[in-house]
């Protein structure tokens, strides 16, 4: 999201619905797994009816009863709309709050991107002035320079740092670097 371009969330992806893998090659429709010869598994897994409300399948997609063209798995109550609406702390809610975010482009006028500094292990780019992604995709916490203002985080912060497989955007204070700690008081 904090990419300059179009934006395009994919069938689900809001709400962290994982890939469904075992779906039967007899229901799966993918023209690539039928011109694969039923090689390539295709891109059914992602393309399963999405969950809007309820504890079990069809949860809202279709009528009870009435079995969607690829069935829902069972575990998927706590990824419904109506779960993830009411947490705060939900896939659908960090979406939401990334697209308003964006909207409001907290990089300013000028976006233009840069790559910054950083472990192999972790992603960084700034996008105007005053504006900072960091992606950790290491096994360790990435320190954040001090004062930085962070505008959302895709998990909790640890004393600081971005945690594994987290992803935040934030303000950094005047004349600090990513990943370093600004000198002084």
């Amino acid at each position: 999201m904090a990419l300059p371009g179009s934006m395009y969330v994919y069938q689900g992806e809001e709400l962290g619905l994982p890939e469904v893998e075992d779906i039967p090659a007899h229901l799966r429709r993918d023209p690539m797994h039928a011109r694969s010869g039923g090689v390539d598994p295709g891109r059914d897994g992602c393309r399963v009816p999405i969950p809007w409300f309820g504890s079990k399948p069809p949860y809202g997609f279709t009528h009870d009863g009435v079995t969607p063209w690829l069935e829902q798995p069972d575990a998927w109550a706590p990824l419904t709309v109506e779960a993830q609406d009411a947490d705060p702390a939900s896939m659908l809610s960090l979406y939401r709050a990334g697209l308003r975010l964006r909207r409001a482009a907290p990089w300013g006028d000028v976006d233009n991107l840069r790559w910054l500094p950083a472990p192999d292990d972790v992603l960084a780019f700034g996008r105007g002035a005053r504006f900072v992604c960091v992606v950790n995709f290491g096994p360790d916490p990435y320190p954040l320079p001090l004062g930085a203002d962070v505008l959302i985080a895709s998990a909790e912060l640890q004393g600081g740092a971005v945690p594994p497989q987290t992803t935040v955007w934030f303000h950094p204070a005047e004349k600090a670097q990513t990943g370093q700690r600004k000198e002084g008081r």
